[in-house]
């Protein structure tokens, strides 16, 4: 038995798999990304909590002698352990290491993939139906974000995908779907473009918001940023129903429509969420780069095709 293999059966350590088992559900529960196990990190010791180490099993240190320099390097043993396990999932392709992740998202993390997220939702008994609305992260949807937020604004853009298939549904169109959202609602803040709300389950799994598009996903709409608004639940239906629209100027117009409601229509208490946005000024909210702001031809085809004036 080697010296590391030792040290671990003497302080009766969590074995590797059931590390790898618990790393797999803590990605999940961080939304897919945790960050190298470097020392005071809050996540060695939120694993460590969940294993229910005692002191000594978590300050144990790991003597080895680095002959190329001839000196004594020191390693936490919880951390040593933390790491094998995170490695082997790498090798098995259910997380990316932090040296892939970092080109990806320039932050040196370690990253669920697709399968990896599969597999954290197999062991949290979560049905693999569920991933289609948590916003939990995956090394190949994060791919479809970076090139959904870098790419070039064109000048004469098309909202239209004609090569879309909306009744096919593939695992490539999952991850497109999912990377669509993602790259919406990161863009806004995580709040409704129109209203500002912004909160998410107590169990931190699902935001309230939704990506929306501009042009409809039923009329072969792109799933890309410059057709995409991040939406309430409320404000996106009022949306797709034609209540509202925009402006070029991105100022929110409410149909004219709406003066033949009964006055109890469209209120909740005090709170009136379609009369509120009527104000001339009243202008949504927008993502902090202009490169990624809707774009004024999938606005315009809302105004025309979905707006009751």
């Amino acid at each position: 038995m080697s010296y590391e293999g030792k040290m671990l059966k003497d302080l009766a350590m969590p074995s590797r798999k059931k590390v790898e088992e618990a790393l797999l559900k803590t990605l999940f529960k961080h939304n897919g990304v945790i960050k190298e196990f470097a020392t005071g990190e809050e996540i060695v010791n939120e694993i460590a909590d969940e294993f229910i180490l005692n002191k000594n099993q978590k300050t144990a240190v790991l003597e080895r002698i680095y002959r190329k320099e001839n000196r004594i390097v020191k390693t936490p043993l919880w951390h040593r352990l933390l790491y094998r396990a995170a490695d082997s999932l790498a090798k098995e392709k259910l997380v990316s290491r932090p040296t892939s992740t970092i080109l990806l998202t320039s932050k040196k993390e370690w990253m669920l993939t697709e399968n990896g997220f599969d597999e954290a939702l197999k062991i949290l008994n979560i049905p693999k139906t569920q991933k289609e609305f948590l916003p939990t992260k995956s090394f190949e949807v994060q791919k479809i974000v970076k090139k959904l937020i870098e790419t070039p604004r064109p000048a004469n853009y098309n909202p239209f995908d004609k090569e879309k298939k909306v009744a096919k549904v593939t695992r490539e169109s999952t991850i497109r779907t999912r990377g669509f959202r993602q790259a919406v609602i990161e863009a806004y803040d995580y709040k409704c473009a129109f209203c500002g709300m912004k909160i998410k389950t107590p169990d931190s799994l699902l935001w309230e918001v939704e990506a929306a598009h501009i042009v409809p996903n039923s009329e072969k709409g792109k799933d890309d940023i410059l057709n995409g608004l991040s939406l309430c639940h409320l404000h996106h239906w009022a949306f797709d129903a034609g209540w509202f629209t925009l402006q070029d100027d991105f100022r929110i117009q409410v149909s004219p429509k709406v003066n033949s409601l009964p006055s109890d229509f469209g209120r909740m208490g005090d709170y009136d969420f379609i009369r509120v946005l009527s104000s001339k000024n009243s202008k949504m909210l927008l993502p902090k780069r202009k490169e990624i702001y809707p774009h004024q031809n999938a606005i315009s085809w809302h105004r025309e095709n979905k707006f009751f004036t």
